[in-house]
């Protein structure tokens, strides 16, 4: 089954042009494309929803930060990839504490941007290597505790999840590779959460990550 996709982008050069692109490729279906993120809401029907939406994080009427908020509120279950040639800190943790599922600027080459795709899809956090450092820098700024401390709380089985976590797994898939069930998983997680002093996964892959986890 192809991915079915929405873009949202105020560039009618830009979007059209990426609409064709990935017209050409057999695993993706793009459903809509449209310039402003209140025509994307109100294109949204529970019986045809895309599974994924690119979103472009500055646009004139409605930005994406906003746009991909109201998305989530009523549909967590479709999948949002922020679209942007600004490599903008705020605008990024804005976007990513609102449910976006990852950000890729513009300038990615077709092929990553199809497996960003995928990898979302299949509840993957993407974020570029470069936007990724500098948001693990501006949360070690806020992060009293130091990288060694920090992981020496963890015990072995956290120490194994945190770093499945860093690797894109989801719950259901760590679940299934360490023979233990979700809900255990999630009590695991809640307390990796309350040592690295963070309150949700994003922050949390990206300060594990910045451990070198």
């Amino acid at each position: 089954m192809p991915v079915n996709i929405m873009i949202v982008d105020d560039q009618l050069l830009f979007r059209e042009g990426l609409k064709t692109v990935l017209n050409l490729e057999e695993s993706i279906n793009i459903i809509s494309a449209v310039a402003s993120g209140k025509e994307a809401l109100s294109l949204l029907n529970p019986i045809a929803l895309p599974d994924l939406v690119l979103l472009d994080i500055r646009m004139a009427e409605m930005d994406g930060v906003e746009t991909v908020k109201q998305i989530k509120q009523t549909y967590p279950e479709i999948k949002v990839l922020m679209l942007t040639t600004f490599n903008d800190e705020e605008y990024i943790m804005e976007a990513l504490a609102n449910g976006a599922n990852g950000y890729v600027l513009k300038d990615i080459e077709i092929e990553k941007l199809v497996e960003a795709i995928h990898d979302a899809i299949g509840e993957k956090m993407i974020l570029p290597p470069s936007v990724a450092a500098k948001l693990a820098q501006g949360l070690l700024k806020i992060t009293p505790k130091k990288p060694s401390s920090t992981l020496a709380e963890l015990s072995e089985r956290e120490k194994e999840i945190a770093t499945m976590l860093t690797q894109g797994f989801s719950n259901k898939q760590i679940a299934m590779g360490l023979f233990i069930s979700e809900g255990t998983v999630r009590n695991y997680i809640s307390n990796i959460y309350s040592k690295i002093g963070v309150n949700d996964r994003t922050n949390a892959v990206l300060l594990l990550k910045s451990y070198c986890l």
